[in-house]
């Protein structure tokens, strides 16, 4: 039997400042991993999060991959994962939400 020397039982990494401060900007409080994934299966309809192999963490630089429809982001955490997936679906759905612009904003 081996052991994994990426220990499970090493903590996970805090999300960088910019993420937190991107998300607490659009309204979300709570950063830890348990609820931005609740965050995340509000606004998302389906995801998958990978936890990659130490072959594939070191070509990637990355712990995780977290599919989000035809995107894909590599993360050194859950939590960052979940994080940046709800940063995407929150701004696609601000830019839903705008209205287009006008091709000649004076015409009546």
């Amino acid at each position: 039997m081996t052991s994994d020397t990426t220990s499970q039982n090493t903590p996970e990494e805090p999300l960088p400042d910019e993420l937190a401060l991107r998300l607490q900007a659009r309204g979300v409080s709570a950063l830890d991993e348990v609820a931005l994934r609740r965050a995340l299966e509000r606004h998302a309809p389906t995801y998958t999060l990978f936890r990659l192999n130490p072959i594939a963490a070191r070509k990637w630089k990355a712990c995780y991959r977290i599919m989000l429809g035809e995107r894909y982001l590599d993360c050194q955490s859950v939590a960052e994962a979940y994080a940046r997936a709800l940063l995407i679906l929150l701004d696609n759905a601000k830019t839903a939400a705008e209205p287009p612009p006008l091709d000649n904003p004076t015409a009546p």
